[in-house]
């Protein structure tokens, strides 16, 4: 019921947010987007929807991408575009949920409402959590996505199976509630975690990790990898070590290249989130709030398409993968 009247509400709000505001407003509205990285397909792919709203609403973006996935590399980004002075609102994904809460406070003491994209601050309960000023958060359900890849996982190899995760690194919201997810559905699936290692973002850490873990521990059959770039890393390092098929794979974001592994058999599902939902509708609630629209969810769940290789080639399913 919760679902629905938000549905609801966002058909609603995308109704009347969409239509062109005035040549007076479009001359003087701007929003602000930074990603969580670029280049990242994910990120491309979520710019294309934010650019795509700003075209249907006739208003301005300005994107600054960080170069790395880090507060170090997003909070001057951030900083320089509050010191601006014509920035009328903020979508961003940031880097973390915590270290991220002092600059888009910031943002919004200076009158630049924030929404957040598939990333989140606090907890990201908007409405009762300890952190409220953002307008909304646009993402998806990521416990319920590690679910989804842990109980595939389970459905393949059976109660009593050894798994490996490769994860990003503590602190960003999404990928901990992946991992979160997914340990729940190995706990009551009875999967066995052996270990969970952190990437940094980068594949070449991960596909190194993945490699060491296998070969120290022949019994894992199964392994998650919850994001992109951990998803490329393990992809490379099961399909050089031969275990295609031998090890079922769970990747997170639909990549083209990890959409490809799934093709080649080296993966069993790829999880793809919606990107350009988030940054569409990221770009609609800021003009649903600044049209005073009171009613904008303070959260909007964007859903998932979970590829296998029954579907992977179906044309109607392309529009989920990630392109660069």
């Amino acid at each position: 019921m919760k679902k629905t009247i938000i549905l609801v509400l966002t058909l609603a709000l995308l109704s009347i947010a969409i239509l062109p505001i005035t040549s007076a407003q479009s001359d003087s509205y701007t929003i602000a987007f930074v990603p969580g990285v670029n280049p990242d397909p994910f990120y491309i792919t979520m710019s294309r929807g934010v650019n795509q709203a700003a075209s249907d609403m006739g208003v301005e973006v300005i994107q600054q991408d960080p170069e790395q996935f880090n507060v170090q590399f997003s909070v001057p980004i951030i900083e320089a575009l509050i010191a601006r002075g014509d920035i009328d609102a903020l979508v961003t994904a940031p880097n973390d949920k915590e270290q991220s809460i002092p600059v888009l406070q910031k943002a919004n003491d200076a009158g630049i409402p924030v929404i957040t994209v598939d990333t989140f601050i606090g907890d990201g309960d908007y409405a009762a959590g300890p952190v409220t000023f953002p307008l909304s958060y646009v993402g998806s359900d990521n416990v319920e996505g590690g679910r989804i890849a842990c109980n595939a996982l389970a459905d393949a190899l059976g109660e009593g199976a050894k798994i490996y995760i490769q994860n990003v690194r503590p602190g960003i919201s999404t990928t901990d509630q992946r991992e979160q997810g997914c340990v729940e559905a190995a706990a009551a699936r009875g999967l066995e975690v052996v270990r969970v290692d952190y990437n940094e973002n980068d594949a070449n850490t991960a596909q190194q990790q993945t490699a060491a873990v296998l070969q120290a521990n022949p019994d894992i059959t199964g392994m998650f990898a919850t994001n992109t770039f951990g998803a490329l890393g393990a992809g490379a390092a099961i399909q050089n070590a031969g275990l295609a098929g031998a090890v079922q794979v769970a990747l997170f974001d639909a990549s083209e290249e990890n959409i490809g592994y799934l093709r080649d058999g080296t993966v069993s599902i790829v999880i793809a989130q919606k990107p350009a939902d988030m940054g569409y509708l990221g770009v609609v609630m800021q003009m649903a709030n600044v049209r005073g629209y009171t009613s904008v969810p303070k959260r909007l769940p964007t859903g998932y398409f979970v590829f296998t290789s029954e579907n992977v080639d179906d044309p109607n399913n392309a529009k989920f993968i990630y392109t660069g």
